[in-house]
């Protein structure tokens, strides 16, 4: 594999490789030729990765999913807690990552 640095990349990051390689790998060959490609990823992957968190306690906050009810229900908070997580995996990859 030519890019073995994407190993040491987050998982935002990765599938956004992914999606490039299978679908624009002229963007890849440019970024390399030009020396960006790692720290583009990277970036890539920060950004993701912070957008997922802040969306992640938006949606939350939004929903009244709350600690005390994590502490009075524990599984409708890990139920609707994976369910924000799945509905802010779907944007995150949508806005940032298969673009």
């Amino acid at each position: 594999m030519k890019d073995e640095f994407v190993k040491s990349i987050g998982i935002w990051g990765q599938r956004h490789y992914d999606y490039l390689r299978k679908n624009k790998p002229m963007v890849i060959n440019v970024m390399r030729m030009n020396g960006t490609l790692e720290r583009y990823l990277q970036d890539t992957d920060r950004n993701a990765h912070e957008m997922f968190d802040k969306l992640m306690k938006e949606f939350a906050e939004f929903e009244g999913v709350t600690e005390q009810l994590k502490a009075s229900n524990q599984l409708s908070w890990v139920r609707r807690m994976n369910n924000i997580r799945e509905r802010v995996t779907e944007v995150v990859n949508a806005e940032m990552v298969f673009v």
